[in-house]
């Protein structure tokens, strides 16, 4: 269809909308460019990279190996770029999605600066009605939201934040220009992963920091190290086998799973397999047995080792106890990869602050003050997370058929098939949305495999002239059903974490991801398309209305 303007409207009429300019809605652009369809691609940050356009904090780097965090679908892309370290940093991620974005030529598909108001579909026409904070009106048969399980930053619920006179930056949104925090005295509110590379980057230089821990994480050494020419030269002689294996994987990646259960090895060679892993770095250890998220005493031990790791680093006992996670498994929090971040707490400019045993109070003008005292700062540094899974989505008004609001259907928390598409929104689809594996698996995999699947489910549309498409509310309800049951077999649950919703204020809580491994998220999509898509809803396209030139 080519573009015009509608007489009814004035809306640009399209093929499909793309929400997001992060490696989801890239390759999108780039697929369905490819399929033919006409798209506009929108995106609020000022170019390519999604969560690597705004995270520019110190030390900001991806705890995944850069194997994994690269794309398969394309061997130019794969043979012309060369990673430099097995975890890239920022830069190194950024540079990489602008590379993609000139070779694959996706920048003239987006507007860039531009922010989705509203999506409210029309039954009649079938398609999307689209508002954008320009005024702009698009018109759009289809409509992907790839806005990322980590795109929605969320503040602390402190009282008096605004009140702080000195300088308040978000790990989320850092700012392009660097800030100058030499001799600063420095506050860091999280301690998650982005919270734990600011501390270690921060406290080596000439600052005064302080961490303001409330719920310690668990972190496994990252054991960084260069790329060589060797490395690079099999990896890229190898690529389709590592990305035909990491389809098979459980993570979506290259990193090693384990079928032996804990207490299947005896104990000396438990104990030697997790010194081997701990010194590899890296993933590593999380691979090591196959039963630690279904098995709390086979947990209870892994934990009893890092938290011994923990107390040989940190040369003061008693900060080394109050640095040890405890209360909750092993990996059901998100497990953060670091280097030298328990060595930080051995130097004399940085100071832990126990919010468990000294609550905070209240964020005054000059600082941080808790039950014992005020601590006075010249900068604060919020690394405190996200709205995860949902936040994006539900940021800007979205309706589905019959006035159905998105926030009304997941008011009891998300519900879609794969996390993918969603009973009473025709032709919406989303990109490693809730209920796919998400943040529990390679997120490049799932996007690949999301974009794929909603590509071949157009084709299908197209070739049988069907206009608009929707999971039944009974396939998406075994879904969720499906979902559930994996939850209630894991200990996932037993942490407070953004896996679960906790992080924010009234937010619905639960597992909402699949828990089942991306091999069984892929063989699930894969038996929707070998099904013929029968638990789909289709309805005939309508005969399309006159459009002027």
């Amino acid at each position: 269809m080519g573009r015009a303007q509608t007489v009814a409207s004035g809306a640009e009429r399209i093929d499909m909308v793309i929400v997001g300019a992060g490696f989801g809605g890239m390759y999108a652009t780039w697929k369905f460019r490819e399929m033919g369809l006409n798209i506009v691609s929108i995106e609020e940050g000022g170019d390519v990279g999604g969560v690597w356009y705004w995270n520019r904090y110190p030390g900001a780097r991806c705890d995944l190996l850069s194997v994994d965090y690269s794309y398969g679908f394309s061997e130019e892309v794969q043979q012309e770029w060369t990673w430099s370290e097995q975890f890239a940093a920022q830069p190194e991620i950024l540079a990489y999605a602008n590379f993609v974005a000139d070779r694959l030529t996706l920048r003239p598909h987006y507007r860039f600066n531009t922010r989705v108001d509203s999506a409210k579909w029309d039954d009649a026409r079938q398609l999307w009605v689209v508002r954008t904070n320009d005024g702009k009106v698009l018109e759009a048969t289809y409509c992907v939201m790839s806005t990322g399980p980590l795109s929605k930053p969320t503040d602390p619920d402190i009282p008096g934040l605004n009140r702080f006179k000195g300088l308040t930056l978000r790990a989320a949104r850092w700012p392009h220009e660097e800030p100058d925090l030499k001799g600063k005295r420095i506050g860091v509110l999280g301690t998650g992963s982005s919270g734990m590379q600011i501390i270690q980057t921060l406290g080596r230089t000439e600052c005064e920091l302080f961490v303001f821990q409330r719920t310690p994480s668990f972190t496994l050494p990252m054991r960084n190290r260069k790329v060589t020419d060797r490395d690079v030269a099999e990896l890229k002689a190898n690529y389709a086998s590592i990305r035909a294996a990491c389809r098979l994987n459980p993570t979506g990646g290259a990193r090693p799973v384990s079928t032996r259960p804990f207490f299947s090895i005896p104990a000396d060679h438990r104990q030697e397999l997790m010194e081997q892993a701990w010194q590899h770095g890296g993933h590593t250890f999380l691979g090591i047995f196959s039963d630690l998220m279904v098995n709390q005493a086979a947990n209870d031990q892994v934990a009893d080792f890092v938290r011994d790791r923990i107390h040989d680093t940190v040369i003061d006992k008693t900060l080394a106890e109050k640095l040890k996670p405890r209360g909750y498994p092993i990996f059901a929090r998100r497990p953060c990869l670091d280097t030298g971040y328990y060595e930080t707490y051995n130097r004399p400019n940085v100071h832990l602050v126990d919010c468990l045993e000294d609550p905070i109070v209240e964020i005054t003008d000059k600082g941080i003050r808790t039950q014992s005292g005020e601590h006075e700062l010249d900068v604060l540094i919020l690394a405190t997370g996200y709205d995860a899974l949902t936040g994006a989505l539900l940021a800007f008004e979205i309706t589905g058929k019959d006035g159905l609001a998105l926030k009304d259907k997941w008011e009891g928390g998300p519900r879609s098939l794969f996390g993918i598409m969603m009973a009473g929104f025709p032709n919406m689809f989303m990109t490693t949305g809730p209920n796919g594996p998400a943040a529990l698996a390679n997120i490049f995999t799932i996007s690949e495999n999301d974009v794929d699947f909603i590509a071949g489910l157009i084709a299908h549309m197209r070739a049988k002239g069907q206009g608009a498409v929707e999971p039944s509310r009974a396939v998406e309800d075994a879904w969720m059903d499906q979902i559930q049951v994996l939850a209630s077999r894991s200990l996932m649950l037993k942490a407070k974490t953004w896996w679960t919703g906790s992080n924010v204020k009234g937010k619905p809580q639960g597992m909402s991801m699949f828990t089942g491994g991306f091999h069984k998220y892929r063989e699930a999509c894969e038996a929707a398309v070998a099904n013929g898509y029968r638990d789909l809803s289709f309805a005939p396209a309508h005969q399309a209305e006159p459009v002027a030139g």
